[in-house]
């Protein structure tokens, strides 16, 4: 349940009502608003009953929530939950880009790559340290010296970078050099690694399962934050459906959908979602048309060299043409790129 309290409610008429929920074996989670406090209060719905919690001062109604998410609903917070990520903003007017190659396969590479982006108005550098891969004989990534890689990167440009994390393991390493924390389609349910991440002072990118339903990606989200990290960023990648002209089936009705039921930024990967460079500036576009907040689309200096996914990623040049088509269409619809 969720215990909303009165616009102007004082602290200590807040701390009133998470001492009682407490008092009765209720976890808190606190979600303090422009105009006001929601309590969310996790625990045996059986006890809510007795807590005369709407007695007490300051409070204005409570709540029950039925979904099986509680933290990640709109009814626990009603506005959109906005992340900074070093002063560029996900989830208001502007949508956030991110760019980059699949892979970390050199220096030399990523500046190219990341001083284009940052020319072409990208927010953020994309770019795999670790490469989870289907086949293991395939590059899996140069790890550590990747991330050093991808840091002096964002030394030289100022540009965020995003990088996956693959084992709870693995989480401080990479939470060391990132500033975004990507959990990938097969380790959306990795839950020993969710729990890990929602112990992470960084924010964390969940892209959404191969065939997994919208409850269950939002529930993986409710993993992280239930653990206290709610700087939670969800990525549509497309799912595994029957069609074979496309990698994946880009489901942009999804970013409605999940911005209708919860308060978190929803960005969409079109590179992943389609697996082929011709259709990604289309999908970008009708992608900024359903809502998304931002744009995970990958780049190489080199396609056709690339250690993976190079059918899917844009040359820097077309990178760039997209980049001014995009603006006219976010434009259209009253955000900004």
């Amino acid at each position: 349940m969720i215990i909303v309290m009165d616009p102007g409610a004082q602290k200590k008429q807040v701390d009133e009502v998470m001492s009682r929920l407490k008092q009765f074996g209720f976890g808190i989670h606190l979600s303090e608003g422009e105009s006001r406090t929601v309590i969310g209060a996790i625990g045996d719905r059986t006890k809510a009953l007795s807590l005369g919690l709407e007695a007490l001062e300051g409070v204005e109604k409570v709540v029950p929530i039925s979904k099986p998410y509680k933290l990640v609903c709109r009814e626990f917070k009603q506005e959109n939950n906005i992340i900074d990520l070093n002063g560029a903003k996900i989830g208001g007017e502007k949508i956030m880009v991110m760019a980059g190659p699949c892979a970390v396969e050199s220096e030399e590479q990523m500046m190219e790559t990341a001083e284009m982006v940052k020319a072409a108005g990208a927010d953020v550098l994309r770019g795999g340290a670790f490469k989870p891969r289907t086949s293991p004989y395939a590059f899996q990534g140069m790890e550590e010296e990747g991330l050093k890689i991808l840091a002096k990167a964002r030394e030289k440009t100022g540009l965020s970078i995003v990088t996956e994390v693959v084992n709870p393991q693995s989480v401080p390493l990479v939470e060391q050099y990132a500033d975004v924390l990507q959990v990938g389609a097969r380790n959306m349910q990795n839950f020993h690694l969710l729990l890990e991440l929602s112990k992470a002072k960084k924010p964390v990118l969940l892209k959404r399962g191969l065939s997994a339903t919208i409850e269950e990606w939002l529930m993986a989200a409710e993993y992280i934050m239930s653990g206290g990290n709610y700087q939670v960023i969800l990525c549509e990648r497309g799912i595994r459906t029957f069609e074979t002209q496309t990698r994946n089936t880009l489901d942009l009705s999804s970013i409605p959908i999940v911005k209708q039921l919860s308060h978190l930024p929803v960005i969409v990967d079109p590179s992943h979602g389609t697996g082929v460079r011709h259709l990604v500036p289309s999908m970008c576009k009708a992608a900024i048309a359903a809502g998304a907040d931002g744009l995970m689309v990958e780049v190489h200096p080199n396609p056709e060299k690339a250690f993976c996914d190079g059918p899917q990623s844009l040359t820097l040049l077309q990178f760039k043409e997209i980049m001014e088509d995009l603006r006219r269409v976010a434009a259209s619809v009253d955000r900004t790129l």
